[in-house]
């Protein structure tokens, strides 16, 4: 069997190891020009997969060989799933994936902590892929758990709390207004006499600052005083209460106080990094019915649109601070998924991470780094995700066989599950061929 690998990346070198590892004679060009791509598809291939960063750049390269070698087996990585289906359909011969889709089932598993390898999103019910105590590999059907109506309302006042300093500063001034309008109505109700309904209503004359009714404080100058100084922090408090309502409209963060944005309190899972994997996580964690949150350093992201549509709040911060992580809630979350891009970043976070919180379960992506692949100490600080190694253990699958049911690491191994049973893949992480522009 000869196949051809389209890319630069380290997935695609790593899948070029699989492949000679299963025998098959490989190509590699890493960023072939189109007169290039011709001239070597001239000879006969059995595959060819496209594994190139931008989904543009893919889908010129999956069009050019389609036209080149019409039928060819092929394997593209597409990030955008609306490009992708497209794809598939302009391609029937195409198998289009993603690391992020590739990689996010196992995460998931890691973040659950309790015994699932992975997840598998292709049926109308997500099902959980573990191992029995017999040593088997089965898949259990695990609808989401949606919560009612009244857990979700239950829920979103206990998560009525500040994750900035705007919304600290806005809650304070609602708060202080509260007060004064509640410790006025007291004062009317019972030193004044006045019946509920109209304290209430010379409550909110002081709190407004239109000031008492002449009725009131006839008489009554202790109370013309006090109600003098109520509508002088009044003024101090409202202008403190607007100043954190026009920062709220005029910004762009991706936290709210109501509605699917709000970022939850317990039981959820913080994500670092809102690259490709990170949003697909955050999406997939959302759609199990667990509660997440991401924290993302760059304001403005490329796919911050992404979580605000699919309603995942996001915390701009750095996911090395441990008081960032505090305050995202890690010491009452379930999992803590460290998935930015550099290696060395991800560890120092989720060393920060083991700090505020010693005992959540951490899932970790590294492995992409030089100066990470080798080492087996990470599986110290948490569960170790290598995106490019799955990816290509996924994509080798698809090459010479059919699309794998999940991949999933087993500590130092990915294995690879088809639905009946596990190929274990075990990569020198080298690309063995002569790779040629």
């Amino acid at each position: 069997m000869r196949a051809l690998v389209i890319g630069d990346l380290e997935v695609a070198r790593v899948t070029c190891a699989l492949l000679a590892e299963r025998q098959v004679e490989v190509v590699h060009l890493l960023q072939p020009s189109d007169t290039v791509l011709r001239h070597e598809l001239d000879a006969s291939f059995d595959a060819v997969a496209v594994l190139v960063r931008g989904d543009v750049t893919a889908l010129r390269y999956v069009l050019l060989v389609e036209q080149i070698r019409p039928g060819v087996r092929l394997v593209a990585t597409v990030f955008d799933r609306t490009l992708a289906e497209k794809l598939r359909e302009v391609v029937p011969n195409c198998t289009v994936t993603s690391p992020a889709d590739v990689a996010v089932p196992s995460i998931i598993g890691a973040c659950l902590a309790d015994g699932t390898l992975a997840v598998d999103f292709s049926e109308d019910r997500p099902r959980r892929l573990v191992r029995t105590d017999e040593g088997d590999l089965v898949l259990v059907p695990e609808g989401p758990t949606r919560p009612g109506p009244f857990r979700r309302l239950r829920a979103t006042v206990g998560r009525l709390s500040a994750h900035d300093e705007a919304t600290r500063i806005m809650l304070l001034g609602l708060a202080g207004l509260l007060v004064i309008l509640f410790i006025d109505w007291v004062i009317t109700v019972t030193a004044l006499g006045s019946s509920p309904s109209e304290a209430l209503y010379a409550a909110t004359r002081v709190v407004t600052t239109v000031g008492p009714g002449d009725a009131d404080i006839d008489g009554r100058t202790w109370y013309a005083a006090l109600a003098s100084v109520l509508m002088l922090v009044t003024v101090i408090l409202t202008a403190i209460f607007t100043a954190g309502v026009v920062n709220r409209i005029l910004s762009t963060r991706s936290v709210t106080l109501i509605g699917r944005r709000v970022p939850p309190r317990r039981d959820h899972v913080v994500v670092l990094g809102l690259g490709q994997v990170g949003v697909r996580l955050a999406i997939a964690l959302r759609d199990l019915g667990i509660g997440v949150i991401v924290v993302e350093r760059d304001p403005a992201a490329p796919n911050l649109r992404l979580a605000r549509l699919a309603g995942v709040p996001v915390f701009v911060g750095h996911g090395q601070d441990v008081d960032v992580l505090r305050r995202v809630g890690l010491t009452r979350a379930r999992a803590f998924a460290a998935m930015g891009a550099d290696d060395l970043d991800n560890i120092e976070a989720a060393i920060a991470a083991s700090v505020v919180a010693p005992d959540i379960p951490i899932a970790l992506r590294a492995g992409e780094s030089d100066l990470i692949a080798e080492t087996r100490s990470l599986f110290r600080i948490g569960e170790v995700r290598d995106v490019s190694a799955l990816t290509a253990v996924a994509v080798a699958e698809c090459l010479v066989g059919s699309p794998p049911v999940a991949v999933f690491a087993d500590r130092h191994r990915c294995v690879a599950f088809d639905g009946t049973e596990e190929h274990v893949v075990v990569s020198a992480k080298r690309c063995g061929c002569a790779a040629r522009a």
